[in-house]
């Protein structure tokens, strides 16, 4: 008997690790890490070794860890109100909501302190900087609050190349400055178009969304605004010499495409394409960082 229920402990730690992993959003904090690529390709020093390139990746997870279990705790209840959310692990029941909170905090000093011993104070600014913003400024501030929400928080959502940058050279370059721009503009196109097909479910949880505000349309007319200006800030690392002009190309064909498709939007003005934009917001992204790698190889 004894060894049965040490196998359900055991499974059952299993369980509640997998529960944990889930509260991180690895999907998100994937695409997130890939923004930090360009940086670790572009370094002032050449490629850095796997160890090192590791150790900032890994920071920088932690950071992006942080922020989603923090965020997890916070909007538990508004979670649970919602289609897509209410089987995340809190409302779900799978996680009590005060471990949740200890792992985020956890995870919070942890990679400070990580991003600090790898990189030195500015890397550990950075980092805690964006766990701060993201969950007291966003989180618990702007998202309840305003319709500009994710457009002033999508700040925090950008940061990554910062935290590489600081994290591997020990200061902020102009590089990875124009790479959190990108992200920053990327970021209310990309939520928006979520926005619009999730409509009711924000509106049953009180979040304020632009299409529940200004109305559908507007925020696709909005949405392609904010797409256009992202082409243009796509186009200025080559401007400064970051890139080269075979990525200016593959940037301004991109752009060219998404700016194509947020039309389309307009045009069919259904759930169902903005959706299909949603996810093209982003193919968009990894092409386009994907492009950044591949033309460090080309400098």
């Amino acid at each position: 008997m004894s060894g049965t229920a040490n196998v359900r402990e055991r499974v059952s730690i299993r369980q509640q690790f997998s529960y944990f992993i889930q509260m991180t959003r690895p999907g998100v904090l994937g695409l997130v890490l890939f923004t930090a690529l360009p940086v670790l390709a572009l370094s002032q020093e050449g490629l850095p070794e796997l160890k090192k390139s590791l150790m900032v990746l890994f920071g920088a997870a932690l950071c992006g860890a942080s922020c989603s279990v923090l965020n997890a705790y916070v909007e538990r209840e508004t979670d649970a109100k919602m289609a897509r959310t209410r089987k995340r692990p809190i409302p779900g029941a799978s996680v009590v909501p005060e471990q949740a909170l200890i792992l985020g905090v956890l995870l919070a000093i942890v990679s400070t302190l990580f991003l600090w011993g790898i990189g030195g104070l500015i890397a550990g600014a950075v980092g805690l900087g964006t766990i701060v913003f993201y969950v007291v400024v966003y989180t618990i501030y702007l998202k309840p609050r305003t319709v500009q929400n994710i457009v002033i928080g999508g700040a925090a959502g950008a940061t990554t190349p910062l935290i590489a940058d600081a994290a591997l050279n020990g200061e902020l370059g102009m590089g990875s400055f124009l790479l959190f721009l990108i992200v920053f503009f990327w970021t209310p196109p990309h939520v928006w178009a979520i926005a619009l097909y999730r409509k009711s479910e924000y509106e049953q949880a009180g979040i304020p969304m632009m299409p529940s505000k200004v109305g559908d349309q507007p925020t696709r007319w909005r949405m392609l605004g904010y797409t256009v200006l992202l082409t243009g800030v796509s186009l200025t690392p080559v401007m400064i010499g970051y890139m080269t002009e075979a990525y200016g190309v593959v940037a301004a064909l991109m752009g060219a495409w998404l700016i194509w498709r947020n039309i389309g939007v307009i045009r069919a003005a259904d759930n169902v394409t903005d959706r299909s934009f949603f996810m093209d917001t982003n193919y968009y992204l990894l092409g386009l960082f994907g492009m950044m790698v591949l033309d460090a190889f080309l400098m």
